[in-house]
């Protein structure tokens, strides 16, 4: 849906924390619209952090974030929104919103808070809705959703957006195999329409399945983001996670095989 020219969104020599003091320090990190880029860590190794001064909710101590070259400090709130969107490990909602209208409100930022969708916006909302093959869900309650449903909802509403570039915080972490590898192939639908993708996981898989690079944040350090296979190894995987794993290659369809990677269990 997003299509256009290639930009990029590029962290600069960034130091990340709070009240002056960094934790994750000298981030040099870029993400080309179209390509994925997987962030894998552990709990507490700063990725929130990350997350919180890519969307502007925090500014870096030292360092600076561009898209396309114009630091972001110097867009306006709506002027961001169109730029970046956000999907969030999970969503919850007091109030039983038809899916259709928790889309919409991904248009937001193109009609202004107080101002009523029109038919363009409403026409842009179901078309996200088919594009991820939920369009059969629009008038159901989001309370009532599964997981996996409510997922490539919240998917759906940061299409609305239109932005160039989407960040994802483990998007497939609290569903079951199935939805895992559907959300999985739905994201990598969306890269080839010209969308950047950050996309934080647990689960080297998904690297392997979606990502054009790796970059992996241990102890307050971003390392260089490469392609999975170069990143990703069993020396690499022990020093983040602690436990052995092995990576293999497996026949996937006719000649073509697929890395995929399992733990040793004695």
């Amino acid at each position: 849906m997003v299509n256009g020219d290639t930009i990029v969104l590029e962290v600069n020599g960034a130091g990340l924390g709070y009240d002056g003091k960094a934790i994750v320090n000298d981030v040099n990190l870029s993400i080309r619209s179209g390509e994925i880029l997987c962030l894998l860590g552990q709990n507490g190794s700063g990725k929130t952090t990350l997350f919180k001064t890519l969307l502007g909710f925090i500014r870096p101590v030292y360092g600076g974030i561009t898209i396309d070259g114009r630091d972001i400090s110097r867009f306006s709130r709506q002027e961001f929104a169109r730029m970046v969107s956000w999907v969030p490990q999970s969503h919850t909602t007091p109030f039983a919103y038809k899916v259709r209208e928790v889309v919409l409100f991904g248009r937001t930022v193109h009609i202004g808070m107080l101002a009523s969708p029109g038919r363009e916006d409403r026409t842009i909302a179901m078309r996200c809705l088919e594009l991820l093959d939920i369009g059969h869900l629009a008038d159901r309650s989001f309370t009532e959703l599964s997981g996996g449903e409510r997922q490539m909802v919240l998917i759906a509403r940061a299409l609305a957006q239109e932005a160039r570039f989407m960040i994802l915080d483990e998007p497939a972490s609290n569903l079951d195999y199935g939805n895992q590898v559907r959300v999985i192939r739905k994201i990598r639908e969306l890269a080839r329409k010209s969308i950047g993708i950050l996309m934080a996981t647990h689960h080297p898989d998904h690297a392997f399945m979606t990502a054009s690079r790796v970059a992996v944040l241990d102890q307050g350090r971003l390392c260089h983001a490469g392609e999975p296979e170069a990143m990703l190894t069993p020396e690499t995987l022990k020093a983040l996670y602690g436990v052995e794993v092995q990576v293999f290659d497996a026949p996937a369809h006719g000649d073509v095989t697929r890395r995929i990677c399992a733990p040793v269990v004695e």
